[in-house]
C-alpha cells in the first residue's frame, strides 16, 4: 500500500522533470537550423513560370553551372521586407546568381513589391500554389538554399538574411565553392 502511494506521489514529478529537461534542451537550440534532408543532394526537377513573364520559365537547369542563392519569399512576408535590402546588396556581386521563388503569393502583389522596392533577382519562379516549395521542403518565408554549379544543395537558411548570416554562413561557403571549381 506504501508503495502505490509513493508511486503515485513520485509520477507527476518525474513527468514534471522530464518536461523541464525537453524544455531546457529545446530553447538551447536554434529554430533556424533545421537540418534539411536536401543537402548534398541535387535540386528537385522543377520548371515555374517566371514571375515578370509567364511566357518564361525558371527551372532546375537553370541552377547548373552558376553558384546560386534560391530565396524562397512573398509579398506578405514581412521576413523577406526586412531582408530584402541584404538581397539587393548582394545582387550586385557577379560570383554568384539570385534566383527568387516567389511563394504562395498573388503575382500582381508580387510584381508590384519588386517594383516599388528593386528586385534583387536574376530569375524569379512563380510557385503560387506550393508545388515546388513543397519538393524543396519549405515550409516558410524567407528560407534561402545555396547551390553549388552542380546543381546540388550545400545549404539551406531559414529566416531573413543579414548582414551577419551573410558573413557567417553564406559568404564563407560561396568561397569555398569557388575554390573548389577554380573561380
Amino acid at each position: 500500500m506504501a508503495k502505490s502511494k509513493t508511486v503515485r506521489y513520485l509520477t507527476p514529478l518525474i513527468v514534471f522533470a522530464a518536461l523541464v529537461v525537453l524544455l531546457v534542451w529545446g530553447l538551447g537550440n536554434d529554430p533556424r537550423k533545421v537540418p534539411s534532408p536536401l543537402v548534398g543532394k541535387p535540386v528537385p526537377a522543377f520548371s515555374l513560370p517566371a514571375l515578370g513573364d509567364p511566357n518564361s520559365t525558371v527551372s532546375d537547369t537553370d541552377l547548373k553551372g552558376k553558384i546560386s542563392l534560391v530565396n524562397v519569399w512573398a509579398s506578405w512576408c514581412n521576413s523577406c521586407r526586412a531582408e530584402h535590402q541584404a538581397l539587393m546588396a548582394l545582387s550586385e556581386r557577379p560570383d554568384f546568381q539570385i534566383v527568387g521563388l516567389n511563394w504562395k503569393d498573388e503575382a500582381a502583389d508580387a510584381r508590384r513589391v519588386l517594383a516599388m522596392t528593386g528586385d534583387p533577382y536574376d530569375l524569379n519562379g512563380y510557385d503560387p500554389d506550393n508545388t515546388v516549395g513543397i519538393h524543396w521542403g519549405v515550409y516558410g518565408a524567407p528560407e534561402t538554399f545555396l547551390v553549388d554549379r552542380n546543381g546540388i544543395i550545400r545549404h539551406k537558411h531559414i529566416g531573413p538574411i543579414d548582414a551577419k548570416v551573410w558573413e557567417e554562413d553564406l559568404e564563407p561557403l560561396i568561397a569555398q565553392l569557388q575554390a573548389e571549381t577554380g573561380g
